[in-house]
């Protein structure tokens, strides 16, 4: 079995998904093999480059900038934890991040043709470029086929403006996403992973892009935060994906965290069939990490 945790706007938190998973592990006795964190990382390495949301919120919360405290430059504490944990985060871009920054580690890959990339300084947080497929294959135990997991990412958001700003969604992006479209015509990904919901015609708000590739190819699964709404899971209009908004990873006035701001796929088998399992984690878990002792956990 391959299980991923899932999270959403986690804004320069982190270690926040590490250690809940880290602590998810101990307490269920079930080992999480991928974090995925669906865009708005807070991925921001200049302080000089902060956009206007991210200063705004940085001056009462210095967990805006937990990306530049603690994974720019090694700390050996961390670094053991991590080490020790032994996971990897795979995040799309949102449109809260230094996409300078990104850019630039971004261009080295896809000239090697690689379909994600590192952006810290101990190796364990990985970007998946717009567009393309990233595959993870798992050992079995006993005589069961090879455990195999199939994912897609779309980041940024989109602009009905055609506004090309760096958060909006990149023409080269949309090139690599008409040609997956073209070259896996017949494939069945296990699921999607965005920032920004599928363009919704009533309102206007959304990605045309996301829309698209969802009536374009098959996906078991779409993962997606970005909006402020609570948890929800639904059927797509397209009458095969699982549609599911993660809530996002931020505490409330009251120091907690909200329901649906983990979640958690167990997919078996080698192929995309439909069968993968969703659930939750429970207020009881959730309940063990507040504003003012996650740090300390």
């Amino acid at each position: 079995m391959i299980r991923v945790a899932l999270f959403a706007d986690i804004h320069g938190k982190f270690l926040l998904p590490f250690k809940m998973v880290d602590h998810w592990q101990r307490q269920s006795g079930c080992k999480v093999d991928l974090i995925v964190q669906c865009g708005d990382m807070g991925a921001f390495a200049d302080r000089t480059r902060l956009d206007k949301a991210t200063l705004r919120h940085a001056r009462t919360d210095a967990d805006e900038l937990g990306f530049l405290r603690q994974f720019t430059t090694p700390q050996p504490q961390i670094a053991l934890f991590l080490q020790q944990l032994g996971l990897h985060m795979l995040c799309v871009r949102g449109n809260h991040e230094d996409h300078a920054f990104l850019d630039a580690l971004e261009a080295p890959a896809a000239r090697a043709g690689q379909c994600d990339f590192a952006i810290d300084c101990y190796g364990r947080i990985r970007v998946l470029r717009t567009g393309q497929l990233w595959e993870m294959r798992k050992a079995p135990t006993g005589h069961k086929e090879t455990d195999r997991l199939s994912l897609v990412g779309i980041g940024r958001i989109g602009d009905t403006k055609g506004r090309s700003a760096p958060p909006y969604i990149q023409d080269y992006e949309r090139q690599s996403l008409r040609q997956l479209a073209r070259k896996a015509r017949r494939a069945h990904f296990d699921a999607l992973i965005t920032h920004d919901q599928p363009l919704n015609a009533q309102d206007g708000q959304g990605s045309a892009d996301v829309a698209w590739l969802l009536n374009e190819l098959p996906f078991d699964w779409y993962f997606h935060g970005h909006t402020g709404q609570p948890f929800s899971q639904t059927t797509h209009a397209n009458g095969i994906t699982q549609s599911v908004k993660i809530k996002e990873l931020e505490f409330g006035p009251d120091g907690q965290l909200p329901p649906g701001c983990m979640a958690l796929l167990e997919k078996e088998g080698p192929v995309a069939d439909g069968s993968s399992r969703l659930h939750t984690a429970p207020p009881d878990f959730l309940s063990g990490f507040t504003r003012h002792n996650w740090h300390w956990l």
